[in-house]
């Protein structure tokens, strides 16, 4: 009996130990790559100041941020690798091999990045904010333990503002319950915190995401060559290569003479010229395959990932009103490798990790494209300390929300694991029910308006009516669609 227990605590010490190292390499391998990104964005005159002290603040900073966005990074490809472990092991289920996949591995990486996120949004990434903004306190000797000291009274009086702001949230929300656990910090008023900033993220995902799956189209253009209809490509290049000599020729010669009031004017057409007759060799040199093929293709594959991802929160609403069971909910064990969480089974399961990363980018692509969030967009070798710890905190909060996202909008049946599926809201028919609403109004209206307005200025362009004043062109739209159907 005794030799038994030995054997038992023996492999629960060895599945223990295997777990730590599996989610110790996936976390350095993460952090390898937030580093290489940070240092693509990042200010390298920050880094390589004369003083010394702020070269070696801004460093430790920037670890912080390494940190925070390779948790964000995990809490990303949480549901992915949930969803593809559960399939791998539907399908080697006595696999030798496979025997470290299982349900507490999976358990314990949840808990790990709920933990590491609340430790970065509450601590890290506020420590980062004030480490860099601090100099000491007055009178006290310079250095950087003056700064570290200055920075843990700011974070002292904001946990207290923080904790207050809570506290007060729950007496009127919850008067009694307040008023009892007033010295129960960590049954109450953290679950209370994680879930507000649970909800403000999953808001956020609802408000980004339907505008980035519209702004994509317009972006993944940009980046493809566009096959124009009705176009002669080497009349439009000689064109241009004409305008760009006249316009230079013009340049040179207001500049060799005096310097005149339209010199200004005629270099920025120069140099819209210019840009217009790069594009115009870039479309030239792509193969027919490319420019006929390449964007028609990803046009319908966006095309075809948002009308599936509205589908399926289209269906989720019918389950909310019929099954109890779509309602996101928590649990402890994921019982992995008894079932499929598709009904059409391991393609199902793909399909749904490609739509959960297609969300994801699509809600980072609407954050960065609105207007209020402009500002926070990252420029290669040009980013400021500051807004890298605001683009780690946006960043942290979006993914974090993310599997709670997911969920509520039914894109998945994986259950949340661990504290992830406590939170208060998640309970309330009402909420998720409206959210679903909410999000499938949004994407349908965003979706029309993208492929409508799209429609009518490829149209415009194709007739060559872009060169047209307005009135012009009006009337001879409303010639070509209105009467020529009725003439025979």
């Amino acid at each position: 009996m005794e030799t038994e227990d030995v054997t038992v605590r023996e492999q629960l010490f060895h599945n223990r130990v295997r777990e730590t190292i599996i989610c110790v390499l996936l976390f350095v391998c993460l952090y390898i790559l937030s580093h290489f990104i940070l240092t693509h964005f990042k200010k390298n005159a920050e880094f390589v100041a004369d003083d010394i002290e702020d070269a070696t603040v801004n460093k430790i900073a920037l670890w912080l941020c390494t940190f925070t966005l390779s948790v964000a990074v995990c809490a990303v490809l949480l549901l992915p690798i949930s969803i593809l472990s559960n399939e791998v092991l539907l399908t080697f289920p006595h696999s030798y091999y496979m025997q470290w996949l299982n349900g507490s591995l999976i358990r314990g990486l949840w808990n790990l990045v709920f933990l590491f996120s609340n430790l970065s949004l509450v601590f890290l990434m506020p420590f980062a904010y004030f480490f860099t903004e601090s100099e000491g306190f007055a009178g006290s000797k310079k250095g950087i333990m003056a700064r570290v000291y200055e920075t843990a009274v700011m974070l002292l009086l904001l946990s207290l503002l923080v904790l207050g702001i809570v506290w007060v949230a729950s007496a009127l929300l919850h008067h009694n319950t307040a008023r009892e656990s007033l010295y129960d910090l960590w049954e109450y008023y953290l679950p209370y915190l994680y879930s507000g900033i649970s909800l403000f993220g999953v808001l956020l995902l609802l408000l980004c995401t339907p505008f980035g799956l519209s702004r994509m189209f317009s972006i993944t253009g940009s980046l493809l060559v566009k096959p124009r209809l009705l176009e002669n490509l080497e009349e439009t290049m000689n064109c241009t290569v004409f305008e760009e000599a006249s316009l230079s020729r013009k340049l040179k010669s207001n500049t060799s003479c005096w310097i005149s009031a339209n010199t200004e004017s005629i270099n920025a057409e120069f140099l819209s010229v210019q840009s217009k007759r790069i594009a115009l060799e870039l479309r030239k040199r792509a193969s027919p395959w490319q420019r006929n093929l390449g964007y028609p293709v990803a046009m319908l594959l966006l095309l075809a990932l948002t009308a599936v991802s509205a589908l399926m929160v289209c269906f989720h609403v019918l389950e909310l009103l019929f099954d109890e069971s779509a309602m996101p909910r928590g649990m402890e064990d994921p019982h992995l490798g008894l079932a499929s969480f598709s009904m059409f089974g391991s393609l199902g399961a793909a399909v749904q990790v490609v739509i959960i990363l297609y969300l994801m980018v699509s809600s980072v692509v609407g954050f960065y494209c609105s207007p209020l969030f402009t500002g926070l967009l990252p420029r290669a070798q040009d980013t400021t300390l500051t807004q890298i710890i605001g683009n780690c905190v946006s960043l942290l909060i979006l993914s974090s929300a993310l599997p709670v996202f997911s969920r509520t909008l039914g894109i998945t049946r994986f259950d949340l694991l661990g504290d992830f599926g406590r939170y208060n809201w998640l309970g309330s028919f009402h909420i998720v029910f409206l959210y679903n609403m909410l999000f499938a109004g949004l994407t349908s209206a965003c979706l029309i308006n993208t492929v409508t307005w799209a429609l009518q200025r490829e149209l415009i362009r194709a007739f060559g009516l872009h060169r047209l004043p307005l009135t012009v062109a009006i009337s001879f739209l409303i010639y070509n669609w209105q009467l020529k159907p009725f003439t025979f």
